[in-house]
């Protein structure tokens, strides 16, 4: 490879960073409303929600994502090994998101194994889709400065499709529904599977891999293995992604329960009262006359509004000061305005808002390095080994996220029945009025049990090796070898 083809136009960068909004109209609205989704309008208990949620999810995470990582790794086509199978899983992702958030009318025994069904052929051709597309950063390009570049990119489009997921999507169900959600998420789900599908086939069309291993490089699965157990850097990366994935898809999918339950509807109105009429003089109006459902909105617009920054600085400081210092140091205070939740009034709708806002500005310094760190730890494993394999690499980011989801979205609903929660679906009308506990389960779960997680992960990064010297050591030796 020449210095020449390191450098990215801005066309391949926008067109890959868009595979990534695709997926995430798919993952966000699983972090941000699965357990809702069962528990307050496809109507299962609870425990069962959590049941399906965990080992639909661990099956996922320790059996399709090392599949498909040892497959791509070895796919041979015209295409590359990594961008066919963004092709073809493309339409079937988009079917199956839309049945997943279906509400066909089966009795109980058969919504639960529908719902066991859909939600394991959804993480199956996600795994599918979403790890050779993650992989594929780390061939695009063997400059480490473009790698911070197209994630910073790839994640600006991460937070479009969050954007729209935490910020719209609950005030759209329910005017597409009309007041009733079963009805709304599906309209919506269907042009959600439309869209990521034609952007999926977007990146498939506009990329191209550069980075491939020597002509006689030739692995067993078994060698490909042992290189990852002796790689220290990717065991921790993959102990990481999972607990800062468990912390997202704890206080994601609690926000809701927490805005529902906890926050005072009349404070809230008062505050978002302007927002709304601003938002309404430029038509903007579909937000309705629901304070909780609007509310909810805004305070996710704020936090996604300000993560947005924080990854536009996340490459500039990643270039001077290494991306282990500048992620474990954002986690940290991000993870400040978490805990800081708990102490809040069911009134304090201002503090909420503005440790929102913060936490969001910290936390997405983090966003790009996460997957930067992983194709480091790609170039690593070459570096140690003279064995290139991308995607078993990059399996670790995907176990991580699978294993991260499953646990913060099944601890949601089980937490939630540990302290006595009582779901919408089966109240009279959908009125309830929740056991004090509940009330204190919500708020425990927005702040300090995803504190945790975040806390732990930012322990592990003392332990690992790749900090700014060995990075530009690695590169530099990496781009001699591919010359010769």
């Amino acid at each position: 490879m020449n210095p020449d083809s390191h450098k990215l136009s801005i066309k391949e960068k926008v067109g890959y960073s868009l595979g990534d909004l695709s997926a995430n109209l798919v993952f966000q609205t699983l972090v941000t409303y699965l357990a809702y989704f069962y528990t307050d309008i496809y109507g299962l208990e609870t425990d069962d929600a959590s049941v399906i949620i965990f080992v639909v999810g661990i099956i996922s995470a320790f059996a399709f994502n090392p599949i498909v990582g040892a497959l791509a790794d070895r796919t041979r086509s015209r295409w590359g090994k990594f961008r066919p199978w963004i092709l073809f899983t493309s339409i079937p992702l988009g079917i199956v998101a839309l049945l997943a958030f279906s509400t066909p009318n089966f009795e109980y025994t058969g919504k639960v194994v529908y719902a066991a069904i859909t939600y394991t052929l959804l993480l199956l051709l996600y795994a599918a889709n979403n790890l050779p597309y993650a992989a594929l950063s780390g061939v695009i390009t063997g400059s480490m400065k473009e790698r911070n570049s197209i994630s910073s990119y790839r994640f600006v489009a991460v937070m479009f499709a969050q954007f729209f997921v935490q910020v719209f999507m609950l005030p759209i169900i329910m005017y597409a529904g009309d007041g009733n959600k079963a009805d709304g998420i599906e309209t919506v789900m269907t042009y959600l599977a439309v869209i990521g599908t034609i952007m999926l086939l977007i990146t498939f069309f506009t990329t191209k891999e550069r980075v491939v291993p020597t002509p006689d490089q030739k692995s067993s699965l078994k060698e490909d293995l042992g290189d990852l157990v002796k790689n220290r850097p990717w065991i921790i990366m993959l102990v990481l992604t999972t607990l800062v994935f468990i912390t997202l898809a704890m206080k994601g999918g609690s926000y809701v329960y927490y805005f529902e339950n906890y926050v005072n509807a009349a404070s809230l109105a008062e505050f978002i009262a302007p927002l709304l009429r601003a938002l309404s003089s430029i038509g903007l109006d579909f937000f309705g006359d629901d304070p909780t459902s609007a509310g909810f909105g805004l305070f996710n617009a704020g936090g996604i509004i300000f993560m947005i920054v924080g990854i536009s600085l996340s490459k500039r400081l990643a270039d001077k000061y290494g991306k282990r210092d500048v992620f474990g140091s954002a986690l940290f205070v991000s993870t400040l305005f978490i805990a800081i939740f708990y102490f809040f009034s069911s009134t304090s709708v201002e503090l909420m808002f503005l440790s929102q806002i913060l936490h969001g500005f910290f936390y997405g310094i983090t966003i790009p390095l996460l997957w930067a760190m992983i194709a480091d730890v790609a170039d690593y494993s070459e570096w140690k080994n003279n064995r290139r394999a991308t995607a078993i690499i990059f399996s670790a980011m995907m176990i991580g996220l699978k294993l991260g989801l499953t646990i913060g979205g099944s601890l949601v609903t089980w937490i939630l029945g540990v302290y006595n929660y009582i779901p919408k679906k089966f109240a009279s009308n959908g009125a309830v009025v929740q056991p004090d506990s509940a009330i204190e389960g919500t708020r425990m779960l927005v702040s300090i049990y995803p504190s945790i997680a975040f806390l732990m992960g930012i322990a592990l990064l003392f332990f690992y090796e790749i900090n700014k010297k060995m990075e530009t050591q690695i590169e530099n030796d990496l781009i001699r070898n591919r010359q010769k």
